[in-house]
């Protein structure tokens, strides 16, 4: 099994009431993973991308995003310092098994569907324990390669959770699929998604109709009646 080793550090800004805002750092490694993150209040600030050898700014302009010189160059060094760390771990503790948590899988679309526009579907992994988590799609039961995964994001009781997101277009009947690989699973987890784009029912409108029919008509009764009964006066 694959030993990976993860830091969570978190700090919080104080006042004399309440805390204003927490940040956090995540620094995880392995043989075959490097992931380097910094976040506030539950949202990514920037992270490093070792494969494309830059560090990314997550934050919208609006948000004011942070950034500095050097940044990824730190990152580089946490990767490092936390591989020293993983060689140090497995002498010492002669590479244990790990506890692990099973994953938990959902797959959606990030906007409103409509046939022939283009979206995005994601498929969100929770509560699982330690990463990495390996994730794949298909459509149509044919293999998909194009997907994107995010940083890996501490939960609070100690997990983790990812997302893999899939630029598509919707055509009706086609059938999506999310498939999951993790250590703690006895056999890949996969969740489908179908495109259904649903066509309002008649029937709230026909029974408006009715309705409304049929008051007109108990309005022109009562109208008749009351001019008869005028005229019998």
């Amino acid at each position: 099994m694959e030993l990976y080793v993860f830091m969570f550090t978190l700090a919080a800004l104080v006042s004399s009431e309440k805390v204003v805002h927490e940040d956090f750092a995540v620094t995880g490694c392995s043989d075959t993973e490097e992931d380097d993150m910094v976040g506030m209040d539950g949202e990514e600030l920037y992270h490093s991308d070792f494969i494309k050898g830059e560090g990314v700014v997550t934050l919208p302009d609006f948000a004011d995003p942070i950034t500095f010189p050097g940044f990824y160059e730190l990152g580089l060094s946490e990767i490092q310092v936390c591989k020293a760390n993983l060689a140090t771990a497995i002498k010492a503790y002669k590479n244990p098994q790990a506890k692990t948590d099973k994953p938990q899988t959902s797959i959606y679309a990030k906007d409103d569907l409509q046939l022939n526009v283009e979206n995005t579907l994601i498929c969100h992994v929770t509560g699982f324990f330690p990463p990495p988590v390996r994730v794949s799609w298909t459509k149509n039961n044919e293999a998909l390669k194009e997907d994107s995964l995010s940083q890996y994001r501490p939960n609070d009781d100690g997990t983790y959770n990812i997302f893999s997101s899939l630029p598509f277009t919707p055509q009706e009947g086609d059938i999506y699929s999310c498939t999951v690989n993790h250590v703690a699973l006895d056999q890949p987890q996969t969740k489908t998604w179908e495109v259904d784009v649903n066509v309002p029912g008649v029937g709230p409108a026909v029974f408006c109709g009715v309705g409304l029919s049929l008051g007109l008509l108990g309005v022109a009764a009562g109208t008749f009646f009351l001019i008869k009964g005028n005229n019998c006066n």
